[in-house]
């Protein structure tokens, strides 16, 4: 018996500031019933989905009585040596608070404006693009968040990003589950977040002819429902790890689909 109801697959942008309309920012839904189609931002000037707006989308749609599986395919938190150098508690809600009040990237800005110093302080939560979580080591090909100015890096799209997973959990509450931060099962009728790595699965579906990163999108939540409908998804929300290892992925998060 598939646990959700509503498959959502985002292909995330850290480009401009988060109220640009971004050609990168994609989202695709699906249903129990329906494969995945694009969703696209609400009529207005902007042609394509902002950040701001898709975080407000979110909001709504993650607040109706609707189990809804969302994967984006950005870091939801730091690797450890993260927390070590910075003497940061291994407590995830509190790493959202530290990074937006060091990262305010909620704010109409670019990433690029904090990592200047010209607004934020983000000299002082800094990383080195050696460090990786293990999730990312056990993806194999997936970047550090730390690796800026490179194909296909995670970095930029994670710093603007978090603020915005900060957002979703103060406006909804206990109505979402974040994964697996709040818990590696996900309780029956709730809503949950995960992160995402579209690599793992974008071979595994036809492209129609639309853009890389709609792609991506529509991989994340067809993978999503199909998983769901199989009844594989349940070993994904656990994966095989020792107690070491599970107990550093609670602090630096987990890819969903990852052995």
């Amino acid at each position: 018996m598939p646990q959700f109801e509503r498959y959502l697959g985002i292909d995330y942008s850290g480009a401009q500031t988060p109220s640009s309309s971004l050609k990168g920012l994609r989202l695709y839904a699906a249903t129990r019933t329906e494969p995945p189609v694009e969703i696209p931002p609400p009529p207005s000037p902007r042609k394509y989905w902002t950040r701001s707006g898709l975080a407000q989308y979110l909001a709504e749609r993650l607040a109706e009585d609707r189990p809804t599986l969302v994967g984006i395919d950005h870091a939801f938190s730091f690797p450890l040596a993260y927390f070590e150098a910075h003497q940061l508690p291994l407590d995830w809600p509190t790493f959202l608070e530290d990074f937006q009040r060091h990262w305010p990237t909620d704010q109409d800005i670019y990433v690029d404006f904090v990592r200047d110093g010209d607004v934020g302080q983000g000299a002082l939560r800094t990383g080195n693009p050696r460090w990786r979580r293990l999730t990312e080591v056990r993806a194999g090909t997936a970047k550090s968040v730390f690796h800026f100015d490179v194909q296909g890096q995670v970095a930029k799209s994670t710093h603007a990003g978090l603020p915005w997973l900060l957002s979703l959990r103060r406006q909804l509450g206990d109505r979402l589950h974040c994964w697996p931060f709040d818990g590696w099962e996900i309780p029956e009728g709730r809503s949950a977040v995960t992160e995402v790595y579209p690599a793992l699965w974008k071979h595994d579906f036809p492209t129609e002819g639309g853009t890389p990163d709609q792609h991506d999108a529509y991989a994340v939540a067809a993978w999503l429902r199909q998983a769901d409908l199989d009844d594989r998804l349940a070993g994904f929300l656990a994966p095989s790890l020792t107690p070491p290892d599970r107990t550093k992925a609670e602090i630096e998060g987990w890819i969903l689909g990852v052995g």
